[in-house]
């Protein structure tokens, strides 16, 4: 189960910047994510540290050339919850809040996407999709939906080779599955 430290840890934008710097880069100094993400060297680094305690990123001290550079690495590329997973009101509480910056982070990727698409190429907008269903199922089911889901999208990351010399560009998936009315 995710920690209530982790949700406060990567629910903060410049933190949720430097996850997916990490993740699409690999390890980095300060320094670099600083100037990637047109932040201050203080401020990338104390958020590097509040990550740090939550477990999310590590320090890679073999990497440094000398002891005024840091490095850093992506240690959880996945963060999952349910509010349901704590029990003290005050942790379901940030939990929630957690889901609606998490929602809020999802549409603002989205709507940038549909603002910049007619820019992008058109194999780029072929490829795009938005896509959804209405079905019958129990809670059970649809648990099994997102873990199998969750296991296609871990299927799909391994099947890709980043050293076959193609070119790519990070592409953002969100999925969502829930009851609802007709």
């Amino acid at each position: 189960m995710t920690s209530i430290e982790t949700l406060r840890a990567v629910h903060h934008p410049t933190r949720r910047r430097i996850m997916e710097h990490l993740y699409l880069h690999g390890p980095a100094q300060v320094g670099t994510l600083a100037g990637d993400l047109d932040e201050q060297v203080g401020s990338i680094s104390h958020h590097l540290r509040m990550l740090e305690r939550a477990g999310v990123v590590a320090r890679v001290p073999e990497l440094a050339t000398d002891g005024r550079t840091s490095w850093w690495r992506l240690e959880q590329d996945t963060v999952t919850w349910s509010a349901d997973d704590f029990t003290s009101a005050a942790d379901r509480t940030q939990a929630k809040a957690a889901e609606r910056l998490n929602i809020d982070h999802q549409l603002a990727k989205l709507s940038a996407w549909k603002r910049e698409a007619d820019r992008a190429g058109a194999a780029w907008r072929r490829a795009a999709f938005s896509t959804d269903f209405l079905a019958v199922a129990t809670p059970a089911e649809l648990e099994a939906l997102q873990e199998a889901l969750q296991a296609a999208v871990r299927d799909w990351r391994a099947s890709i080779d980043p050293d076959d010399g193609a070119e790519r560009e990070p592409v953002f998936v969100f999925t969502h599955g829930f009851p609802t009315r007709p």
